[in-house]
């Protein structure tokens, strides 16, 4: 498809006219409350309000739809930075770093630069989605079983960046997550697995409630022990961008997160916790003091929150190009374009082009629309860390049981949240890191499913796994990602060594 400048200009002058920008606007704001929220995922949001759009124009309902979408990708790092509470699935990884710097109170630094970070994200995710969907999507289309599997052997690599100061500890807590990823229906056969004949487990624990069980609950657990001992958080918000250094200091992962984010969203199946994690890890490899990650440190958060924002325009280069969804919400945006009588794929591009150039410009706008939302409520959100510790650790334990029961109605969900809140407060007091788990939760399910399918296609010859270019350089850049990763990690268990015999002969001195 050749680029119509002129096509493209007439898309931004319908989409800027005051009821396009209005409807993009509620979208946005609605999107961060839902994404905000424990538990109401960017899917969950999408398609709740579906039936808003009925009856209305085709750019006014995708219009809407797609702020959402934006809207609660960045809502997400709110509550993930602010209460240890990642909104969305995607935001998990911005705890690492965003929760310690609010621990320390910068949590305004920290929400300036998560907004800054999504922006950046999604406008370069944007853009690309602009000029390279063919390109992208037809690259994406080659994927099959050989791949994914590589793909997520590379996103496992990460396990060891994110395993605090003990690489031991980390590989426990990831071969434990995949343990916990093999329960229910097996992905070939169909056989119930470690179910003790429980319906509720058939398609393995449930995301969400783990989710918040493990980072939510748990931090609620460690808060109600230190009881009596606790010291009341500070929030100075005295800018709603951040600084020209924090920008200078994080421009590099900035660019290269968004990169991969939209990549790996382009990417049926993959999502944007897999690419946050991955350029979180990707960020911590290359950093110069990598021993500080885990602590607060600025260029992780960036590095997280741009990949998964970049992911939304990434996710919609499929949908658009060939009809197949990025990823869950995009599933939904799909039959959103089916209702209005449009059909994803390259006929959208042959029959209603201008469709197609008007959700592009509707994309950067969204953009847009969000940093200019996010700034003016950055005060009200950064007030959450100020109130009193004994009435926000309740308020966040009830959030996290309304959230958990919410996905399914299903008071299995509860119980589910409860016990990984108590299994994540149990690691957290033995030094045991949880993320691990969490990515062995996203990834474990993908590289089975994928490998025992390539082992059906090829009558159980493994030399299926080498035999595809790009399954090749996936597994290559996971060996290298793996070597770097234990070399740094090495790095930083000597330095912390050499700190902590530094700080005891302080005190001795």
């Amino acid at each position: 498809m050749d680029f119509n400048w002129s096509l493209m200009f007439a898309s931004y002058a319908t989409v800027f006219s005051p009821g396009v920008l209005f409807i993009i606007c509620v979208g946005i704001t609605a999107g961060i409350v839902i994404g905000s929220l424990p538990g109401l995922t960017a899917t969950m949001g999408v398609a709740l309000l579906v039936p808003l759009t009925f009856g209305r124009p085709p750019l006014e309902s995708l219009a809407m739809l797609i702020g959402i979408y934006c809207g609660a990708m960045y809502g997400g790092s709110i509550s993930a930075i602010l209460i240890r509470t990642p909104g969305t699935p995607a935001a998990a990884a911005t705890i690492l770093e965003g929760y310690p710097m609010a621990r320390r109170g910068e949590a305004g630094r920290a929400l300036s630069m998560a907004l800054f970070a999504s922006f950046f994200g999604g406008v370069c995710g944007a853009l690309i989605m602009t000029f390279a969907s063919p390109i992208v999507s037809g690259f994406a289309l080659e994927f099959g079983p050989v791949e994914y599997f590589a793909l997520a052997i590379f996103g496992l690599s990460v396990i060891v960046s994110i395993s605090g100061r003990s690489l031991v500890k980390g590989m426990m807590s990831a071969v434990f997550g995949l343990l916990i990823s093999s329960i229910g229906f097996d992905p070939i056969s169909g056989f119930p697995r470690f179910t003790f004949g429980m319906m509720e487990m058939m398609e393995g624990p449930p995301f969400i409630p783990t989710l918040i069980g493990l980072f939510a609950v748990s931090e609620v657990f460690n808060e109600v022990q230190k009881t009596g001992q606790l010291q009341q958080l500070k929030a100075k918000v005295d800018r709603f961008l951040p600084t020209w250094e924090d920008i200078k200091h994080c421009f590099k992962h900035l660019c290269r997160s968004s990169v991969i984010g939209t990549f790996i969203g382009s990417i049926p199946g993959a999502g944007g916790d897999i690419a946050a994690f991955v350029s979180y890890g990707q960020a911590k490899r290359t950093s110069k003091h990598p021993e500080r990650f885990g602590h607060g440190q600025i260029e992780g958060l960036a590095a997280s929150e741009s990949a998964n924002n970049a992911c939304s325009g990434g996710a919609m280069i499929p949908l658009l190009s060939l009809g197949v969804p990025g990823d869950a919400v995009t599933a939904v945006l799909l039959g959103a374009f089916i209702i209005q009588g449009l059909q994803p794929g390259p006929m959208l591009y042959k029959e209603n082009i201008d469709i197609v150039y008007q959700i592009f410009a509707s994309m950067m706008l969204a953009q847009f629309a969000m940093l200019f939302i996010g700034m003016a409520g950055i005060r009200l959100f950064a007030k959450v860390i100020l109130v009193d510790r004994a009435i926000l650790t309740p308020t966040i334990f009830v959030l996290s049981m309304v959230g958990a029961f919410a996905m399914r109605s299903n008071i299995f969900d509860v119980y589910t949240t409860l016990a990984f809140g108590i299994l994540g407060y149990v690691m957290m007091r033995y030094d045991y890191p949880l993320s691990p788990i969490l990515l062995a939760l996203i990834l474990g399910p993908m590289a089975e499913a994928n490998l025992r399918r390539a082992m059906v296609i090829s009558s159980g010859d493994p030399s299926i796994l080498v035999s595809r270019p790009i399954a090749v350089g996936l597994m290559v850049l996971a060996v290298v990602s793996l070597l770097m990763s234990i070399r740094g990690q090495k790095q930083v268990e000597a330095r912390l060594a050499e700190m902590e015999q530094a700080f005891e002969k302080e005190i001795t001195d």
